[in-house]
């Protein structure tokens, strides 16, 4: 993706106009990248949880114990995001840092997986709020 095409994705998902169908892995990353690059990992958090959840409800899917939002997995990924932001080079243009971030092992489905045992991750309590690594520590 470009830059531009970053932005407007960045700009339906404010709008919460990207349908569940389109709402991928890939695109959280993307829109999480965006947040994290525009105004810093504890504002991209704090800007994300609201925004997800609106998402969710504008696409039908309810915010409870065992569906939409995952408070874990945003925090958790915010930090890996801004890990990886922070370690490119930085006259390497945003998208660029995008598109390596996708094709790095961060960029995986299962990318916590290497941080977090399933059964911790996938709780109800880990959805409804942040709950440490059980495996391996995150990037600080």
């Amino acid at each position: 993706m470009t830059k531009a095409e970053l932005d407007h994705l960045a700009t339906r998902f404010n709008a919460a106009a990207i349908p569940r169908p389109e709402w991928t892995h890939q695109a959280h990353l993307r829109v999480g990248a965006w947040y994290v690059d525009r105004y810093g990992a504890d504002e991209a958090l704090a800007r994300l949880r609201v925004e997800i959840r609106r998402l969710n409800e504008a696409n039908g899917v309810a915010n409870t114990p065992t569906d939409g939002y995952h408070e874990t997995v945003t925090a958790a990924y915010v930090r890996l995001l801004a890990h990886f932001l922070a370690a490119c080079p930085p006259a390497m243009p945003f998208a660029e840092r995008v598109a390596a971030l996708l094709a790095s092992p961060v960029g995986g489905k299962d990318a916590l997986l290497r941080h977090y045992s399933r059964d911790l991750l996938m709780s109800s309590h880990a959805r409804a709020a942040w709950v440490p690594p059980d495996r391996e520590p995150l990037p600080i």
